[in-house]
């Protein structure tokens, strides 16, 4: 079995992604499970899990009603207002649909670069542990050394790194991430999803060998023990299509065992979220 661990589904208006634009024309439509299960038909890509990308509990809802319709989809990681005071109530209810599996906020996209250090946000996320959630972390390079004393206050609860916390791949720059990446995975409670690199590189001219080096440094960090495939469907497709992306990653782990592979492309994303899917 193979597992993308990170994907999107939306219904396009440009009033609620305002973040698509002109250039990203490509993403200003609608992306449904049909089209993902058409992207995915030419890999070996059997279940899917999908992640938010707007911050409003009616995506979430509405993410988990397509999970309970498209057997392919295995998971949902939703959004809740975690800085309300009446998330607790909110994930009282929400947990109880078995789809549910994690929880993210978009962290880069706050104004306040100490955002994740925030203690009402804090609060919220405290509180996912009980209710057996995951937590994603979407952040930039820069929020790396906040991220490490935020997962430092939450060894309990599993973290999971997103997009491998967008290096400056573009400038090829592999300091000082990679120095604050080691540090992190120290921390056993954390997973990475490979996911997201074509697009914090150059979209017209990466290539495997430029991206590479990146992998190398999670992989060493992390070990296929707490690595994942991800796609970051749709937006992967401003610089690849599913397909190729998936045959990078596929190439960069030839090397490793067949349960290790196993472990990046499934078991990973099985524990991390505790998906309730077949482990062969």
């Amino acid at each position: 079995m193979i597992i993308d661990a990170h994907h999107h589904f939306w219904n396009y208006t440009a009033l609620e992604f305002g973040w698509i634009s002109d250039s990203m024309s490509v993403l200003a439509n609608d992306y449904l499970p049909p089209d993902l299960s058409n992207a995915i038909s030419t890999t070996d890509v059997d279940r899917v899990l999908s992640v938010q990308a707007r911050q409003s509990t009616e995506e979430t809802t509405w993410l988990l009603d397509l999970a309970a319709e498209h057997e392919f989809v295995c998971g949902v990681v939703g959004w809740l207002p975690l800085v309300d005071g009446e998330v607790a109530a909110l994930l009282e209810r929400f947990s109880q649909n078995p789809w549910l599996r994690g929880i993210r906020h978009i962290v880069h996209d706050e104004p306040d670069d100490d955002f994740i250090l925030n203690s009402d946000f804090n609060r919220g996320v405290s509180l996912l542990a009980g209710f057996d959630l995951t937590y994603d972390i979407l952040i930039f390079e820069r929020h790396l050394p906040l991220t490490i004393q935020f997962v430092d206050d939450h060894s309990d609860l599993r973290l999971v790194l997103d997009h491998i916390a967008k290096p400056r791949i573009a400038d090829g720059a592999l300091e000082p991430w990679r120095t604050q990446i080691v540090e992190l995975a120290r921390r056993p409670n954390v997973y990475c999803k490979v996911s997201g690199m074509v697009t914090e590189a150059d979209c017209a001219t990466w290539s495997a060998d430029a991206l590479r080096p990146y992998f190398d440094v999670v992989l060493e960090a992390f070990g296929p023990q707490r690595l994942m495939f991800g796609s970051d469907w749709p937006v992967c497709l401003l610089a690849s299509d599913y397909a190729k992306w998936f045959e990078v990653v596929r190439s960069w782990t030839a090397e490793l065992t067949p349960s290790e592979q196993q472990q990046l492309f499934s078991g990973t994303a099985i524990e991390a979220y505790q998906l309730q899917v077949p482990v062969s």
